[in-house]
């Protein structure tokens, strides 16, 4: 058995199985999801996430119950939130983001659990195995490689005559150590500096772009992390009301003022949430579904704001993007 899957391979290779599992399910009292959140509420994540757990027989509000709980990025609340869904006794806990996953893991070892993340989940501590985990736990991950060094490598195809970037880290990110070591052997390839800066709350990113302005850096490289995800359109205002060429993660982010967006299909994690969300209600097993990896990338390119900086982006760059937002 291979550790990538597609949705379809996995319902089918549970088969009348789940069906007769469903079919008892669905005469069960409604089930409850807690849905755990680690950064804030965004349309993108609920739309694609409750179709496609209305695909698998469970539409919100008819038969199923919601217990929703977001951290808005304070990480250190997760584990209270978590606890909190555990006494609940809900059916499930689905786990939006690394920092909700390994909280909801660290609550219970046994109501199922059903994670997204944009993450190597054995390198954060997950699991151990993509194929099955063998406990209460499954999920999708979005298995990136160097993103952090492809986002600085395009920063630098952006802005070729510049010497020094800042990337930006989140210390409440259990990963920034990483994040970190790959920024400065990315930066060390390339022939950059790099300037490190650390956010974990909105007040601080004013300040950030500040003192990379001071520092006369030439752009910003936005590291992984859900908080910033769910800030994308703060972070990408400010961007451009710096006028800083920046890359980060998402549509929100580039439609706001950032530069370029590069990183996974965000879209694709959520809604394949929803659909393990759904087979798990249905009676399948968490510790026997593999691991579904979402290695899709996508690059978004805001040629206004590229304007704006005075920036004439490469033409191989614009033809290769997935979106131009002109």
């Amino acid at each position: 058995m291979t550790a990538q899957f597609t949705r379809r391979t996995c319902i089918a290779a549970l088969g009348a199985a789940i069906t007769s599992r469903h079919a008892s399910a669905q005469q069960a009292p409604e089930p409850v999801i807690g849905l755990l959140d680690s950064s804030a509420a965004t349309a993108l994540k609920f739309s694609a996430f409750y179709e496609a757990l209305k695909v698998e027989g469970f539409s919100r509000n008819q038969h199923l119950t919601v217990e929703y709980h977001s951290a808005e990025g304070d990480y250190a609340r997760l584990p209270k939130l978590a606890a909190d869904l555990v006494n609940r006794r809900v059916n499930l806990i689905t786990a939006l983001g690394s920092p909700a996953a390994l909280a909801a893991k660290a609550a219970t070892a046994s109501i199922p659990i059903v994670f997204a993340v944009d993450a190597n989940p054995i390198e954060i501590g997950l699991i151990a195995n993509l194929s099955h985990s063998g406990a209460n736990i499954c999920g999708v991950a979005a298995i990136g490689v160097a993103r952090e060094q492809k986002r600085l490598e395009l920063l630098r195809a952006a802005v070729p005559a510049a010497s020094l970037f800042g990337v930006l880290v989140n210390p409440q990110n259990s990963n920034q150590d990483a994040q970190i070591k790959d920024a400065v052997a990315s930066a060390q390839k390339i022939g950059v500096q790099i300037k490190l800066v650390r956010a974990s709350t909105g007040a601080e990113f004013g300040n950030i772009f500040v003192e990379l302005a001071q520092s006369q850096a030439a752009g910003l490289v936005i590291a992984d992390d859900e908080f910033f995800l769910g800030a994308g359109v703060q972070l990408g205002s400010l961007a451009a009301r710096h006028s800083m060429p920046a890359v980060f993660h998402g549509a929100a982010f580039a439609t706001a003022g950032g530069l370029l967006s590069y990183g996974s299909r965000l879209p694709e994690l959520y809604h394949q949430a929803g659909a393990y969300s759904g087979l798990v209600l249905a009676g399948a097993s968490p510790a026997e579904l593999p691991i579904f990896q979402s290695t899709g990338t996508e690059t978004i390119v805001n040629l206004r704001s590229a304007k704006s900086f005075g920036i004439v982006l490469p033409q191989a760059m614009i033809d290769q993007a997935n979106s131009v937002i002109r």
